[in-house]
């Protein structure tokens, strides 16, 4: 089993990428914020290190579960409440990659294992991935992108630029370079020449 972890910039294209990998073959792709998600369901331990970290008063619904909106709230109101709550998440997500690959290992029924994960580099996903993958796309097609897509404005996606990666930490970083900014077939191309080649 082949495991490859993907990266790259807000609006580099990667779902796309993501359901044409998962529409091959003996192939699994995981997304680490929707394992994220499931780890911060009520009755986790991630849900009650959230909750004893923030407060339940502040954070959680009224029918149990966490307010996102409040909880984004409460991490975005400043570095340090980010800073806790990564600590809690991603370790726990981590773990949770690490134990699903070993599993898929074991059982041999898949040939391609796929990680998307915003913060591969960051986390140190390298030590579990056989390999990362980035998805380029230029500044200008990002931006056009999530103006367009998810009705951004200039200065959210300046904002959302300056917190990611340069493009050059990327590309140290990873073994493969998926340029994402021809069309869709140019892009599945390079996709299935990066799998020939193992």
């Amino acid at each position: 089993m082949r495991f490859i972890g993907i990266t790259g910039g807000v609006g580099a294209g990667k779902s796309k990428i993501l359901s044409y990998l998962a529409g091959k073959p003996d192939t699994a792709v995981m997304l680490a914020d929707e394992i994220a998600h499931e780890l911060m369901e009520p009755g986790t331990e991630c849900y009650q290190k959230i909750t004893e970290t923030f407060g339940e008063e502040k954070i959680c619904l009224l029918k149990g579960g966490l307010d996102r909106r409040k909880l984004a709230e409460v991490i975005f109101s400043g570095e340090e409440n980010r800073r806790r709550m990564n600590g809690i998440v991603h370790p726990a997500v981590k773990e949770y990659v690490k134990k699903r690959a070993a599993a898929e290992r074991e059982r041999g029924a898949l040939k391609l294992l796929v990680l998307e994960a915003a913060l591969l580099i960051e986390e140190h996903y390298d030590e579990i991935c056989d390999e990362l993958w980035y998805i380029y796309a230029g500044e200008d097609v990002r931006r056009e992108r999530l103006m367009q897509s998810r009705g951004y404005s200039g200065e959210k996606v300046a904002q959302i630029f300056a917190s990611q990666l340069g493009e050059e930490e990327y590309r140290n970083a990873c073994r493969v370079v998926i340029d994402n900014n021809g069309s869709v077939e140019e892009t599945f191309r390079q996709i299935d020449e990066a799998l020939e080649r193992g």
